[in-house]
């Protein structure tokens, strides 16, 4: 049975560092290839419900950014092999210059950026200081883009692309139809792998992609399973490796 490739999201702190550890345990287990890890920011423009309110909650801890990468860096000890993504916000990014940030981030195992709100074209620097520090910037690709800049995008040389499958924001359902598969193959004619994600929530969505993707991405998913079972860490364990389980196979 071939193995569909997922790029799991997960929010660093949240709702407790011990149970953050717990579901990024339980997402290695199941067989997420990469783990997209969440830096909290308090005024996303992507996320939806589940990702803006466990955001909002880790940050009433006074989590700091120096908190997310510390986590970032544990996990990369802890599962050296797996591959890690930061996803965060300009601003957090920008704060303490770029150069500094990616070299910080770097240092924490960290593999590549997605910054939704940093376009790839006026990005501050990113791409450059990624490069630097053995990293890469993925951009995110969105329907709503004009067909000339997805077509200058899909062509800049950008080794993966995030492609957002459908506007607006995370974690309601999304449709997998032949719009979505023309869109995808836009993304990637100019030779960029292509990471698909936005509403991903069951296999049969997983199933519909898979073949025009490099590797699906699930968030909004995992954050509502990891706040249902928060009072149980072995249930939230079980019930994270099970939905991993459901999107890949």
């Amino acid at each position: 049975m071939k193995k569909i490739k997922l790029m799991s999201h997960l929010v660093a702190g949240y709702p407790t560092n011990e149970l953050a550890l717990t579901a990024a345990r339980a997402l290695v287990k199941g067989g997420a290839d990469i783990l997209e890890i969440q830096l909290p920011f308090s005024d996303p423009s992507a996320d939806g419900p589940a990702i803006q309110t466990a955001c909002t909650k880790v940050l009433e801890r006074a989590y700091k950014t120096a908190d997310g990468l510390n986590f970032i860096e544990q996990i990369h000890k802890e599962f050296p092999d797996v591959t890690i993504y930061l996803m965060s916000y300009g601003s957090l990014v920008y704060t303490p210059g770029v150069e500094a940030f990616c070299e910080r981030a770097a240092k924490a195992g960290v593999k590549g950026m997605i910054i939704p709100d940093l376009p790839f074209d006026y990005d501050e620097g990113l791409t450059e200081a990624c490069k630097k520090n053995g990293m890469i910037n993925i951009p995110v690709a969105a329907p709503s883009m004009s067909q000339e800049r997805l077509y200058k995008l899909a062509h800049a040389g950008f080794p993966f692309i995030y492609a957002a499958l459908r506007t607006g924001i995370t974690g309601t359902n999304t449709t997998i139809d032949d719009n979505t598969l023309i869109f995808l193959n836009k993304v990637s004619a100019g030779g960029s792998k292509v990471y698909g994600g936005f509403g991903i929530s069951t296999g049969e969505q997983a199933k519909a992609l898979a073949d025009s993707v490099e590797a699906i991405v699930a968030g909004s998913v995992f954050v509502r399973i990891i706040t249902e079972n928060q009072n149980d860490k072995e249930k939230l364990s079980i019930a994270v490796e099970a939905k991993v389980k459901e999107l890949i196979y």
